[in-house]
């Protein structure tokens, strides 16, 4: 089941937004658009203090404070183990019958166990991981993928239009998180291609600009292709999406394959790739920033050519 992006500012409904980092500050302000936003929390102070200050709305002293304000939870953490611990903190606050909606990207497992803890407490609970990146974040274009209860999924709706454009409800707890994880072996199956391709583009001494141009506008475009394939150019890969976080997916991805005893050939490489990056320094940056290690195949057979050509001492 899919719903379109609603037109009108809901305002009945009184959200908190918990884990104010890059993509949960975007999700906030699109809520504050919306007239649904009440409070923030966020674990450093200071994040929720400004932008509570920037929108008018309270900044939260625990995650049980903020339960304590709210019919509905959103939370964007990092990882696994940051979920749980969140859940259980807002379990000492929880109104009878609220809402929690997760859009990090952790295990089904752990969606499965956050929605069983907040069961037992009468709270429900939806995993809503989301695909977008920033510009989708900032935009509420996000792509949202949702696993819990039909009855869950119907309350949620219009928080989730407020922050995305496409809403799917895959099914039961945890399916919102494969469907992410599948999200996320895409991803990095088209890094992989997009950095091959932009190396070998600049070995050929292409005017990288005007390729990226009008290969936007080809068949092998992507979203990724059109939005991060100029930080080559510009020799520059800010965070939009960070090396470790997607590391900490496919490490998910992974795990979730090898239940199958499936190894995924795209997966393990670009693990061992990050792993290569995060010792050289670059695991904050994009994950655009994998062209450094294909150009530096081009730069290294360069090299030997160079030192293997005749009259070479």
């Amino acid at each position: 089941m899919s719903s379109a992006r609603g037109s009108e500012p809901v305002t009945h409904v009184q959200v908190g937004f918990a884990g104010l980092g890059a993509m949960g500050r975007g999700m906030a302000r699109n809520l504050h658009k919306a007239g649904m936003l009440r409070a923030v929390w966020n674990r450093t102070r200071a994040r929720a203090d400004e932008l509570a200050a920037e929108l008018g709305v309270a900044a939260a002293t625990s995650p049980a404070a903020l339960a304590r304000e709210c019919d509905v939870i959103v939370l964007c953490v990092a990882a696994d183990a940051d979920v749980l611990a969140v859940v259980d903190a807002l379990l000492a606050g929880l109104r009878a019958g609220a809402l929690v909606i997760d859009c990090s990207t952790v295990s089904a497992d752990t969606a499965r166990e956050a929605a069983h803890r907040l069961a037992a407490k009468g709270g429900e609970f939806l995993d809503a991981p989301v695909s977008g990146g920033v510009e989708g974040a900032r935009d509420g274009t996000l792509a949202i993928m949702a696993g819990g209860t039909e009855s869950a999924f119907a309350r949620a709706q219009p928080v989730l239009q407020a922050m995305g454009r496409t809403v799917t409800h895959f099914g039961p707890s945890g399916y919102g998180q494969a469907a992410k994880a599948t999200n996320q072996i895409l991803c990095a199956g088209v890094i992989q291609a997009v950095a091959e391709a932009m190396a070998f583009a600049k070995s050929q001494g292409l005017p990288l600009p005007q390729l990226i141009e009008t290969l936007g506008k080809g068949a092998g475009s992507s979203w990724y292709f059109v939005n991060r394939a100029p930080n080559v150019v510009r020799d520059a890969f800010p965070a939009g999406f960070r090396v470790r976080l997607h590391e900490k997916d496919l490490k998910i991805c992974r795990d979730m394959a090898a239940q199958f005893g499936v190894e995924l050939p795209v997966v393990e490489a670009t693990l061992a790739q990050y792993r290569e990056l995060i010792a050289q320094g670059h695991g904050d940056e994009d994950i655009s920033v994998l062209f450094r290690l294909k150009d530096a195949l081009f730069a290294a057979a360069a090299a030997q050519s160079s030192g293997n050509s005749p009259g070479t001492a």
